[in-house]
């Protein structure tokens, strides 16, 4: 206690107790937090690509480009066909087509009304008429009457861009320029962490830089077969699959 002089005398003060000022955790500098584990579960690491191919080429040995045909002009055209549509529906309406247009020449000649209600059953049967109309009037003008063997020359055609160029190249002429990307090879490319990009552009220049060119076609007709089987879009069956003890996606 200490005591302070008044007239009366002194008078005794009592002492204040501080209370101790509450402690800030600290945090932790940039080179000590490194050091400290996370308690976080860790993500796989990518799919080895070898791996992936040969496992997926043992579960599908027959895995092939599904959509009917007996040349490259069919393939061709049942590729225009095929864009947001199902190869099922495309198998349904190609078989009258080629029927009724057996050759380029036939089909650069088509009335473009009957030609429309022959491919209704795909969607978008206007644009697709341009395309395939365009497509073998090119064939017949530019090219000989013969479908043309190169990427570059292809992608001149109307309704032909790299990917439909991609599987006649590789399934007509056996001569793959780059792999096909379609909406289930890049989903399960994303999902086995072999790409992280939705573009089928870049997607496919990864692709391209993890497989051998000789394994281009196969690879796409592998993930489409898995992707339609297996690795759906909305709830993948990964108990079920060949790949989920290396996939940084499976849920299994």
């Amino acid at each position: 206690m200490k005591r302070v002089p008044t007239r009366q005398g002194p008078k005794v003060v009592p002492k204040v107790a501080r209370k101790a000022a509450p402690k800030v955790a600290r945090k932790a500098s940039p080179k000590i937090a490194s050091k400290i584990p996370s308690t976080r579960g860790k993500r796989r690491p990518p799919a080895p690509p070898a791996e992936v191919f040969a496992r997926l080429q043992r579960e599908y040995p027959d895995a092939h480009c599904e959509l009917d045909h007996e040349n490259a002009y069919q393939l061709l055209a049942a590729t225009i066909l095929s864009a947001q549509c199902t190869d099922k529906r495309v198998n349904e309406v190609t078989p009258a087509l080629f029927e009724r247009y057996p050759t380029p020449v036939a089909l650069a000649n088509a009335d473009p009304a009957e030609l429309e209600a022959l491919i209704k059953p795909t969607g978008f049967f206007r644009n697709k008429t341009k395309s395939l109309i365009g497509m073998a009037t090119g064939i017949v003008e530019a090219f000989g009457r013969r479908v043309p063997r190169t990427l570059d020359e292809l992608i001149t055609l109307p309704g032909v861009g790299r990917k439909t160029a991609n599987v006649v190249l590789g399934v007509a002429f056996d001569t793959p320029e780059g792999v096909v990307v379609d909406t289930h090879v890049g989903r399960v490319s994303r999902r086995l962490g072999l790409t992280k990009h939705d573009d089928p552009v870049k997607v496919e220049q990864d692709l391209m830089r993890e497989f051998p060119r000789e394994d281009w076609t196969a690879l796409s007709h592998l993930l489409i077969f898995h992707g339609r089987r297996v690795c759906v879009a909305r709830r993948p069956r990964c108990a079920a699959c060949v790949l989920n003890d290396i996939c940084p996606s499976s849920e299994a």
